[in-house]
């Protein structure tokens, strides 16, 4: 059975969704094969679009439980109060209800639902997400002129989803690291772009010496749904966050 939580702290949610997750309940993922989603100092996000990112990926994913029960494989994952869902859904009409349910969240400022009308992955194929997930990462750290925790990396039947706040050279050196892991399919960036200039403005420290730019294959952009921002959403990127797929060939 679940149980409403409506008003315990983080750490208690986090308890709940554990616990009932290793009951056999409905497979919602919080920030699914996301890597480096702490709360760090070297992270781009202010503190309080951290925590807010924390409580609407916990909170939304069981609110998902609760109304949607076992019919579903949903992951929920923030980014600066952006939640990108994936998984999969048996109807259309319940992929809609599944956003509407996430965009009631406290602090929700936008939805992009790349959730696919089809039967639930396997646990092989959610496995084979999670090893894709960890190569990107790793090659993420390895890069030089990149910050590995400016980037949420998320996989979804090798279709991989690259989060965060960076600058275009950023967005497409990253780009073109995932592209080269085996097993991707293709890659989704939703990204809020600023200049060099605006991130060293909020204090942020760039890698010093960029390497050569990569060749990136042609992007299609896809616009985001968005919801009105809440009172406490902060202040609003230098670039609203689009959904941007690279195939890979």
């Amino acid at each position: 059975m679940i149980r409403k939580f409506p008003s315990l702290p983080l750490y208690a949610l986090a308890a709940a969704l554990f616990a009932s997750s290793l009951a056999g309940c409905a497979p919602l993922i919080v920030g699914a094969a996301a890597v480096g989603t702490g709360l760090m100092v070297t992270d781009r996000r202010s503190s309080g679009a951290q925590i807010d990112d924390e409580a609407i990926e916990l909170r939304g994913a069981l609110r998902l439980r609760e109304q949607l029960g076992d019919q579903v494989h949903i992951n929920v994952t923030s980014y600066n109060r952006q939640v990108l869902l994936t998984g999969e859904t048996p109807t259309d009409a319940m992929k809609q209800r599944a956003e509407q349910i996430v965009s009631r969240v406290d602090n929700v400022r936008g939805i992009i639902n790349e959730i696919s009308v089809m039967a639930p992955t396997t646990l092989p194929q959610r496995s084979g997400d999670v090893l894709i997930t960890g190569k990107i990462r790793a090659s993420l750290v390895d890069a030089s002129d990149l910050q590995a925790t400016a980037f949420k990396v998320i996989t979804e039947r090798g279709n991989v989803y690259l989060m965060g706040r960076v600058t275009q050279h950023e967005a497409d050196r990253a780009t073109s690291i995932a592209r080269q892991i085996g097993g991707v399919q293709r890659v989704v960036r939703i990204f809020e772009v600023a200049t060099p200039e605006e991130l060293r403005a909020s204090g942020i420290e760039l890698p010093a010496a960029p390497a050569p730019r990569a060749t990136v294959a042609p992007v299609t952009t896809v616009a985001p749904a968005s919801t009105p921002p809440s009172a406490e959403a902060g202040p609003p990127p230098s670039a609203p966050p689009a959904a941007v797929s690279t195939p890979v060939r």
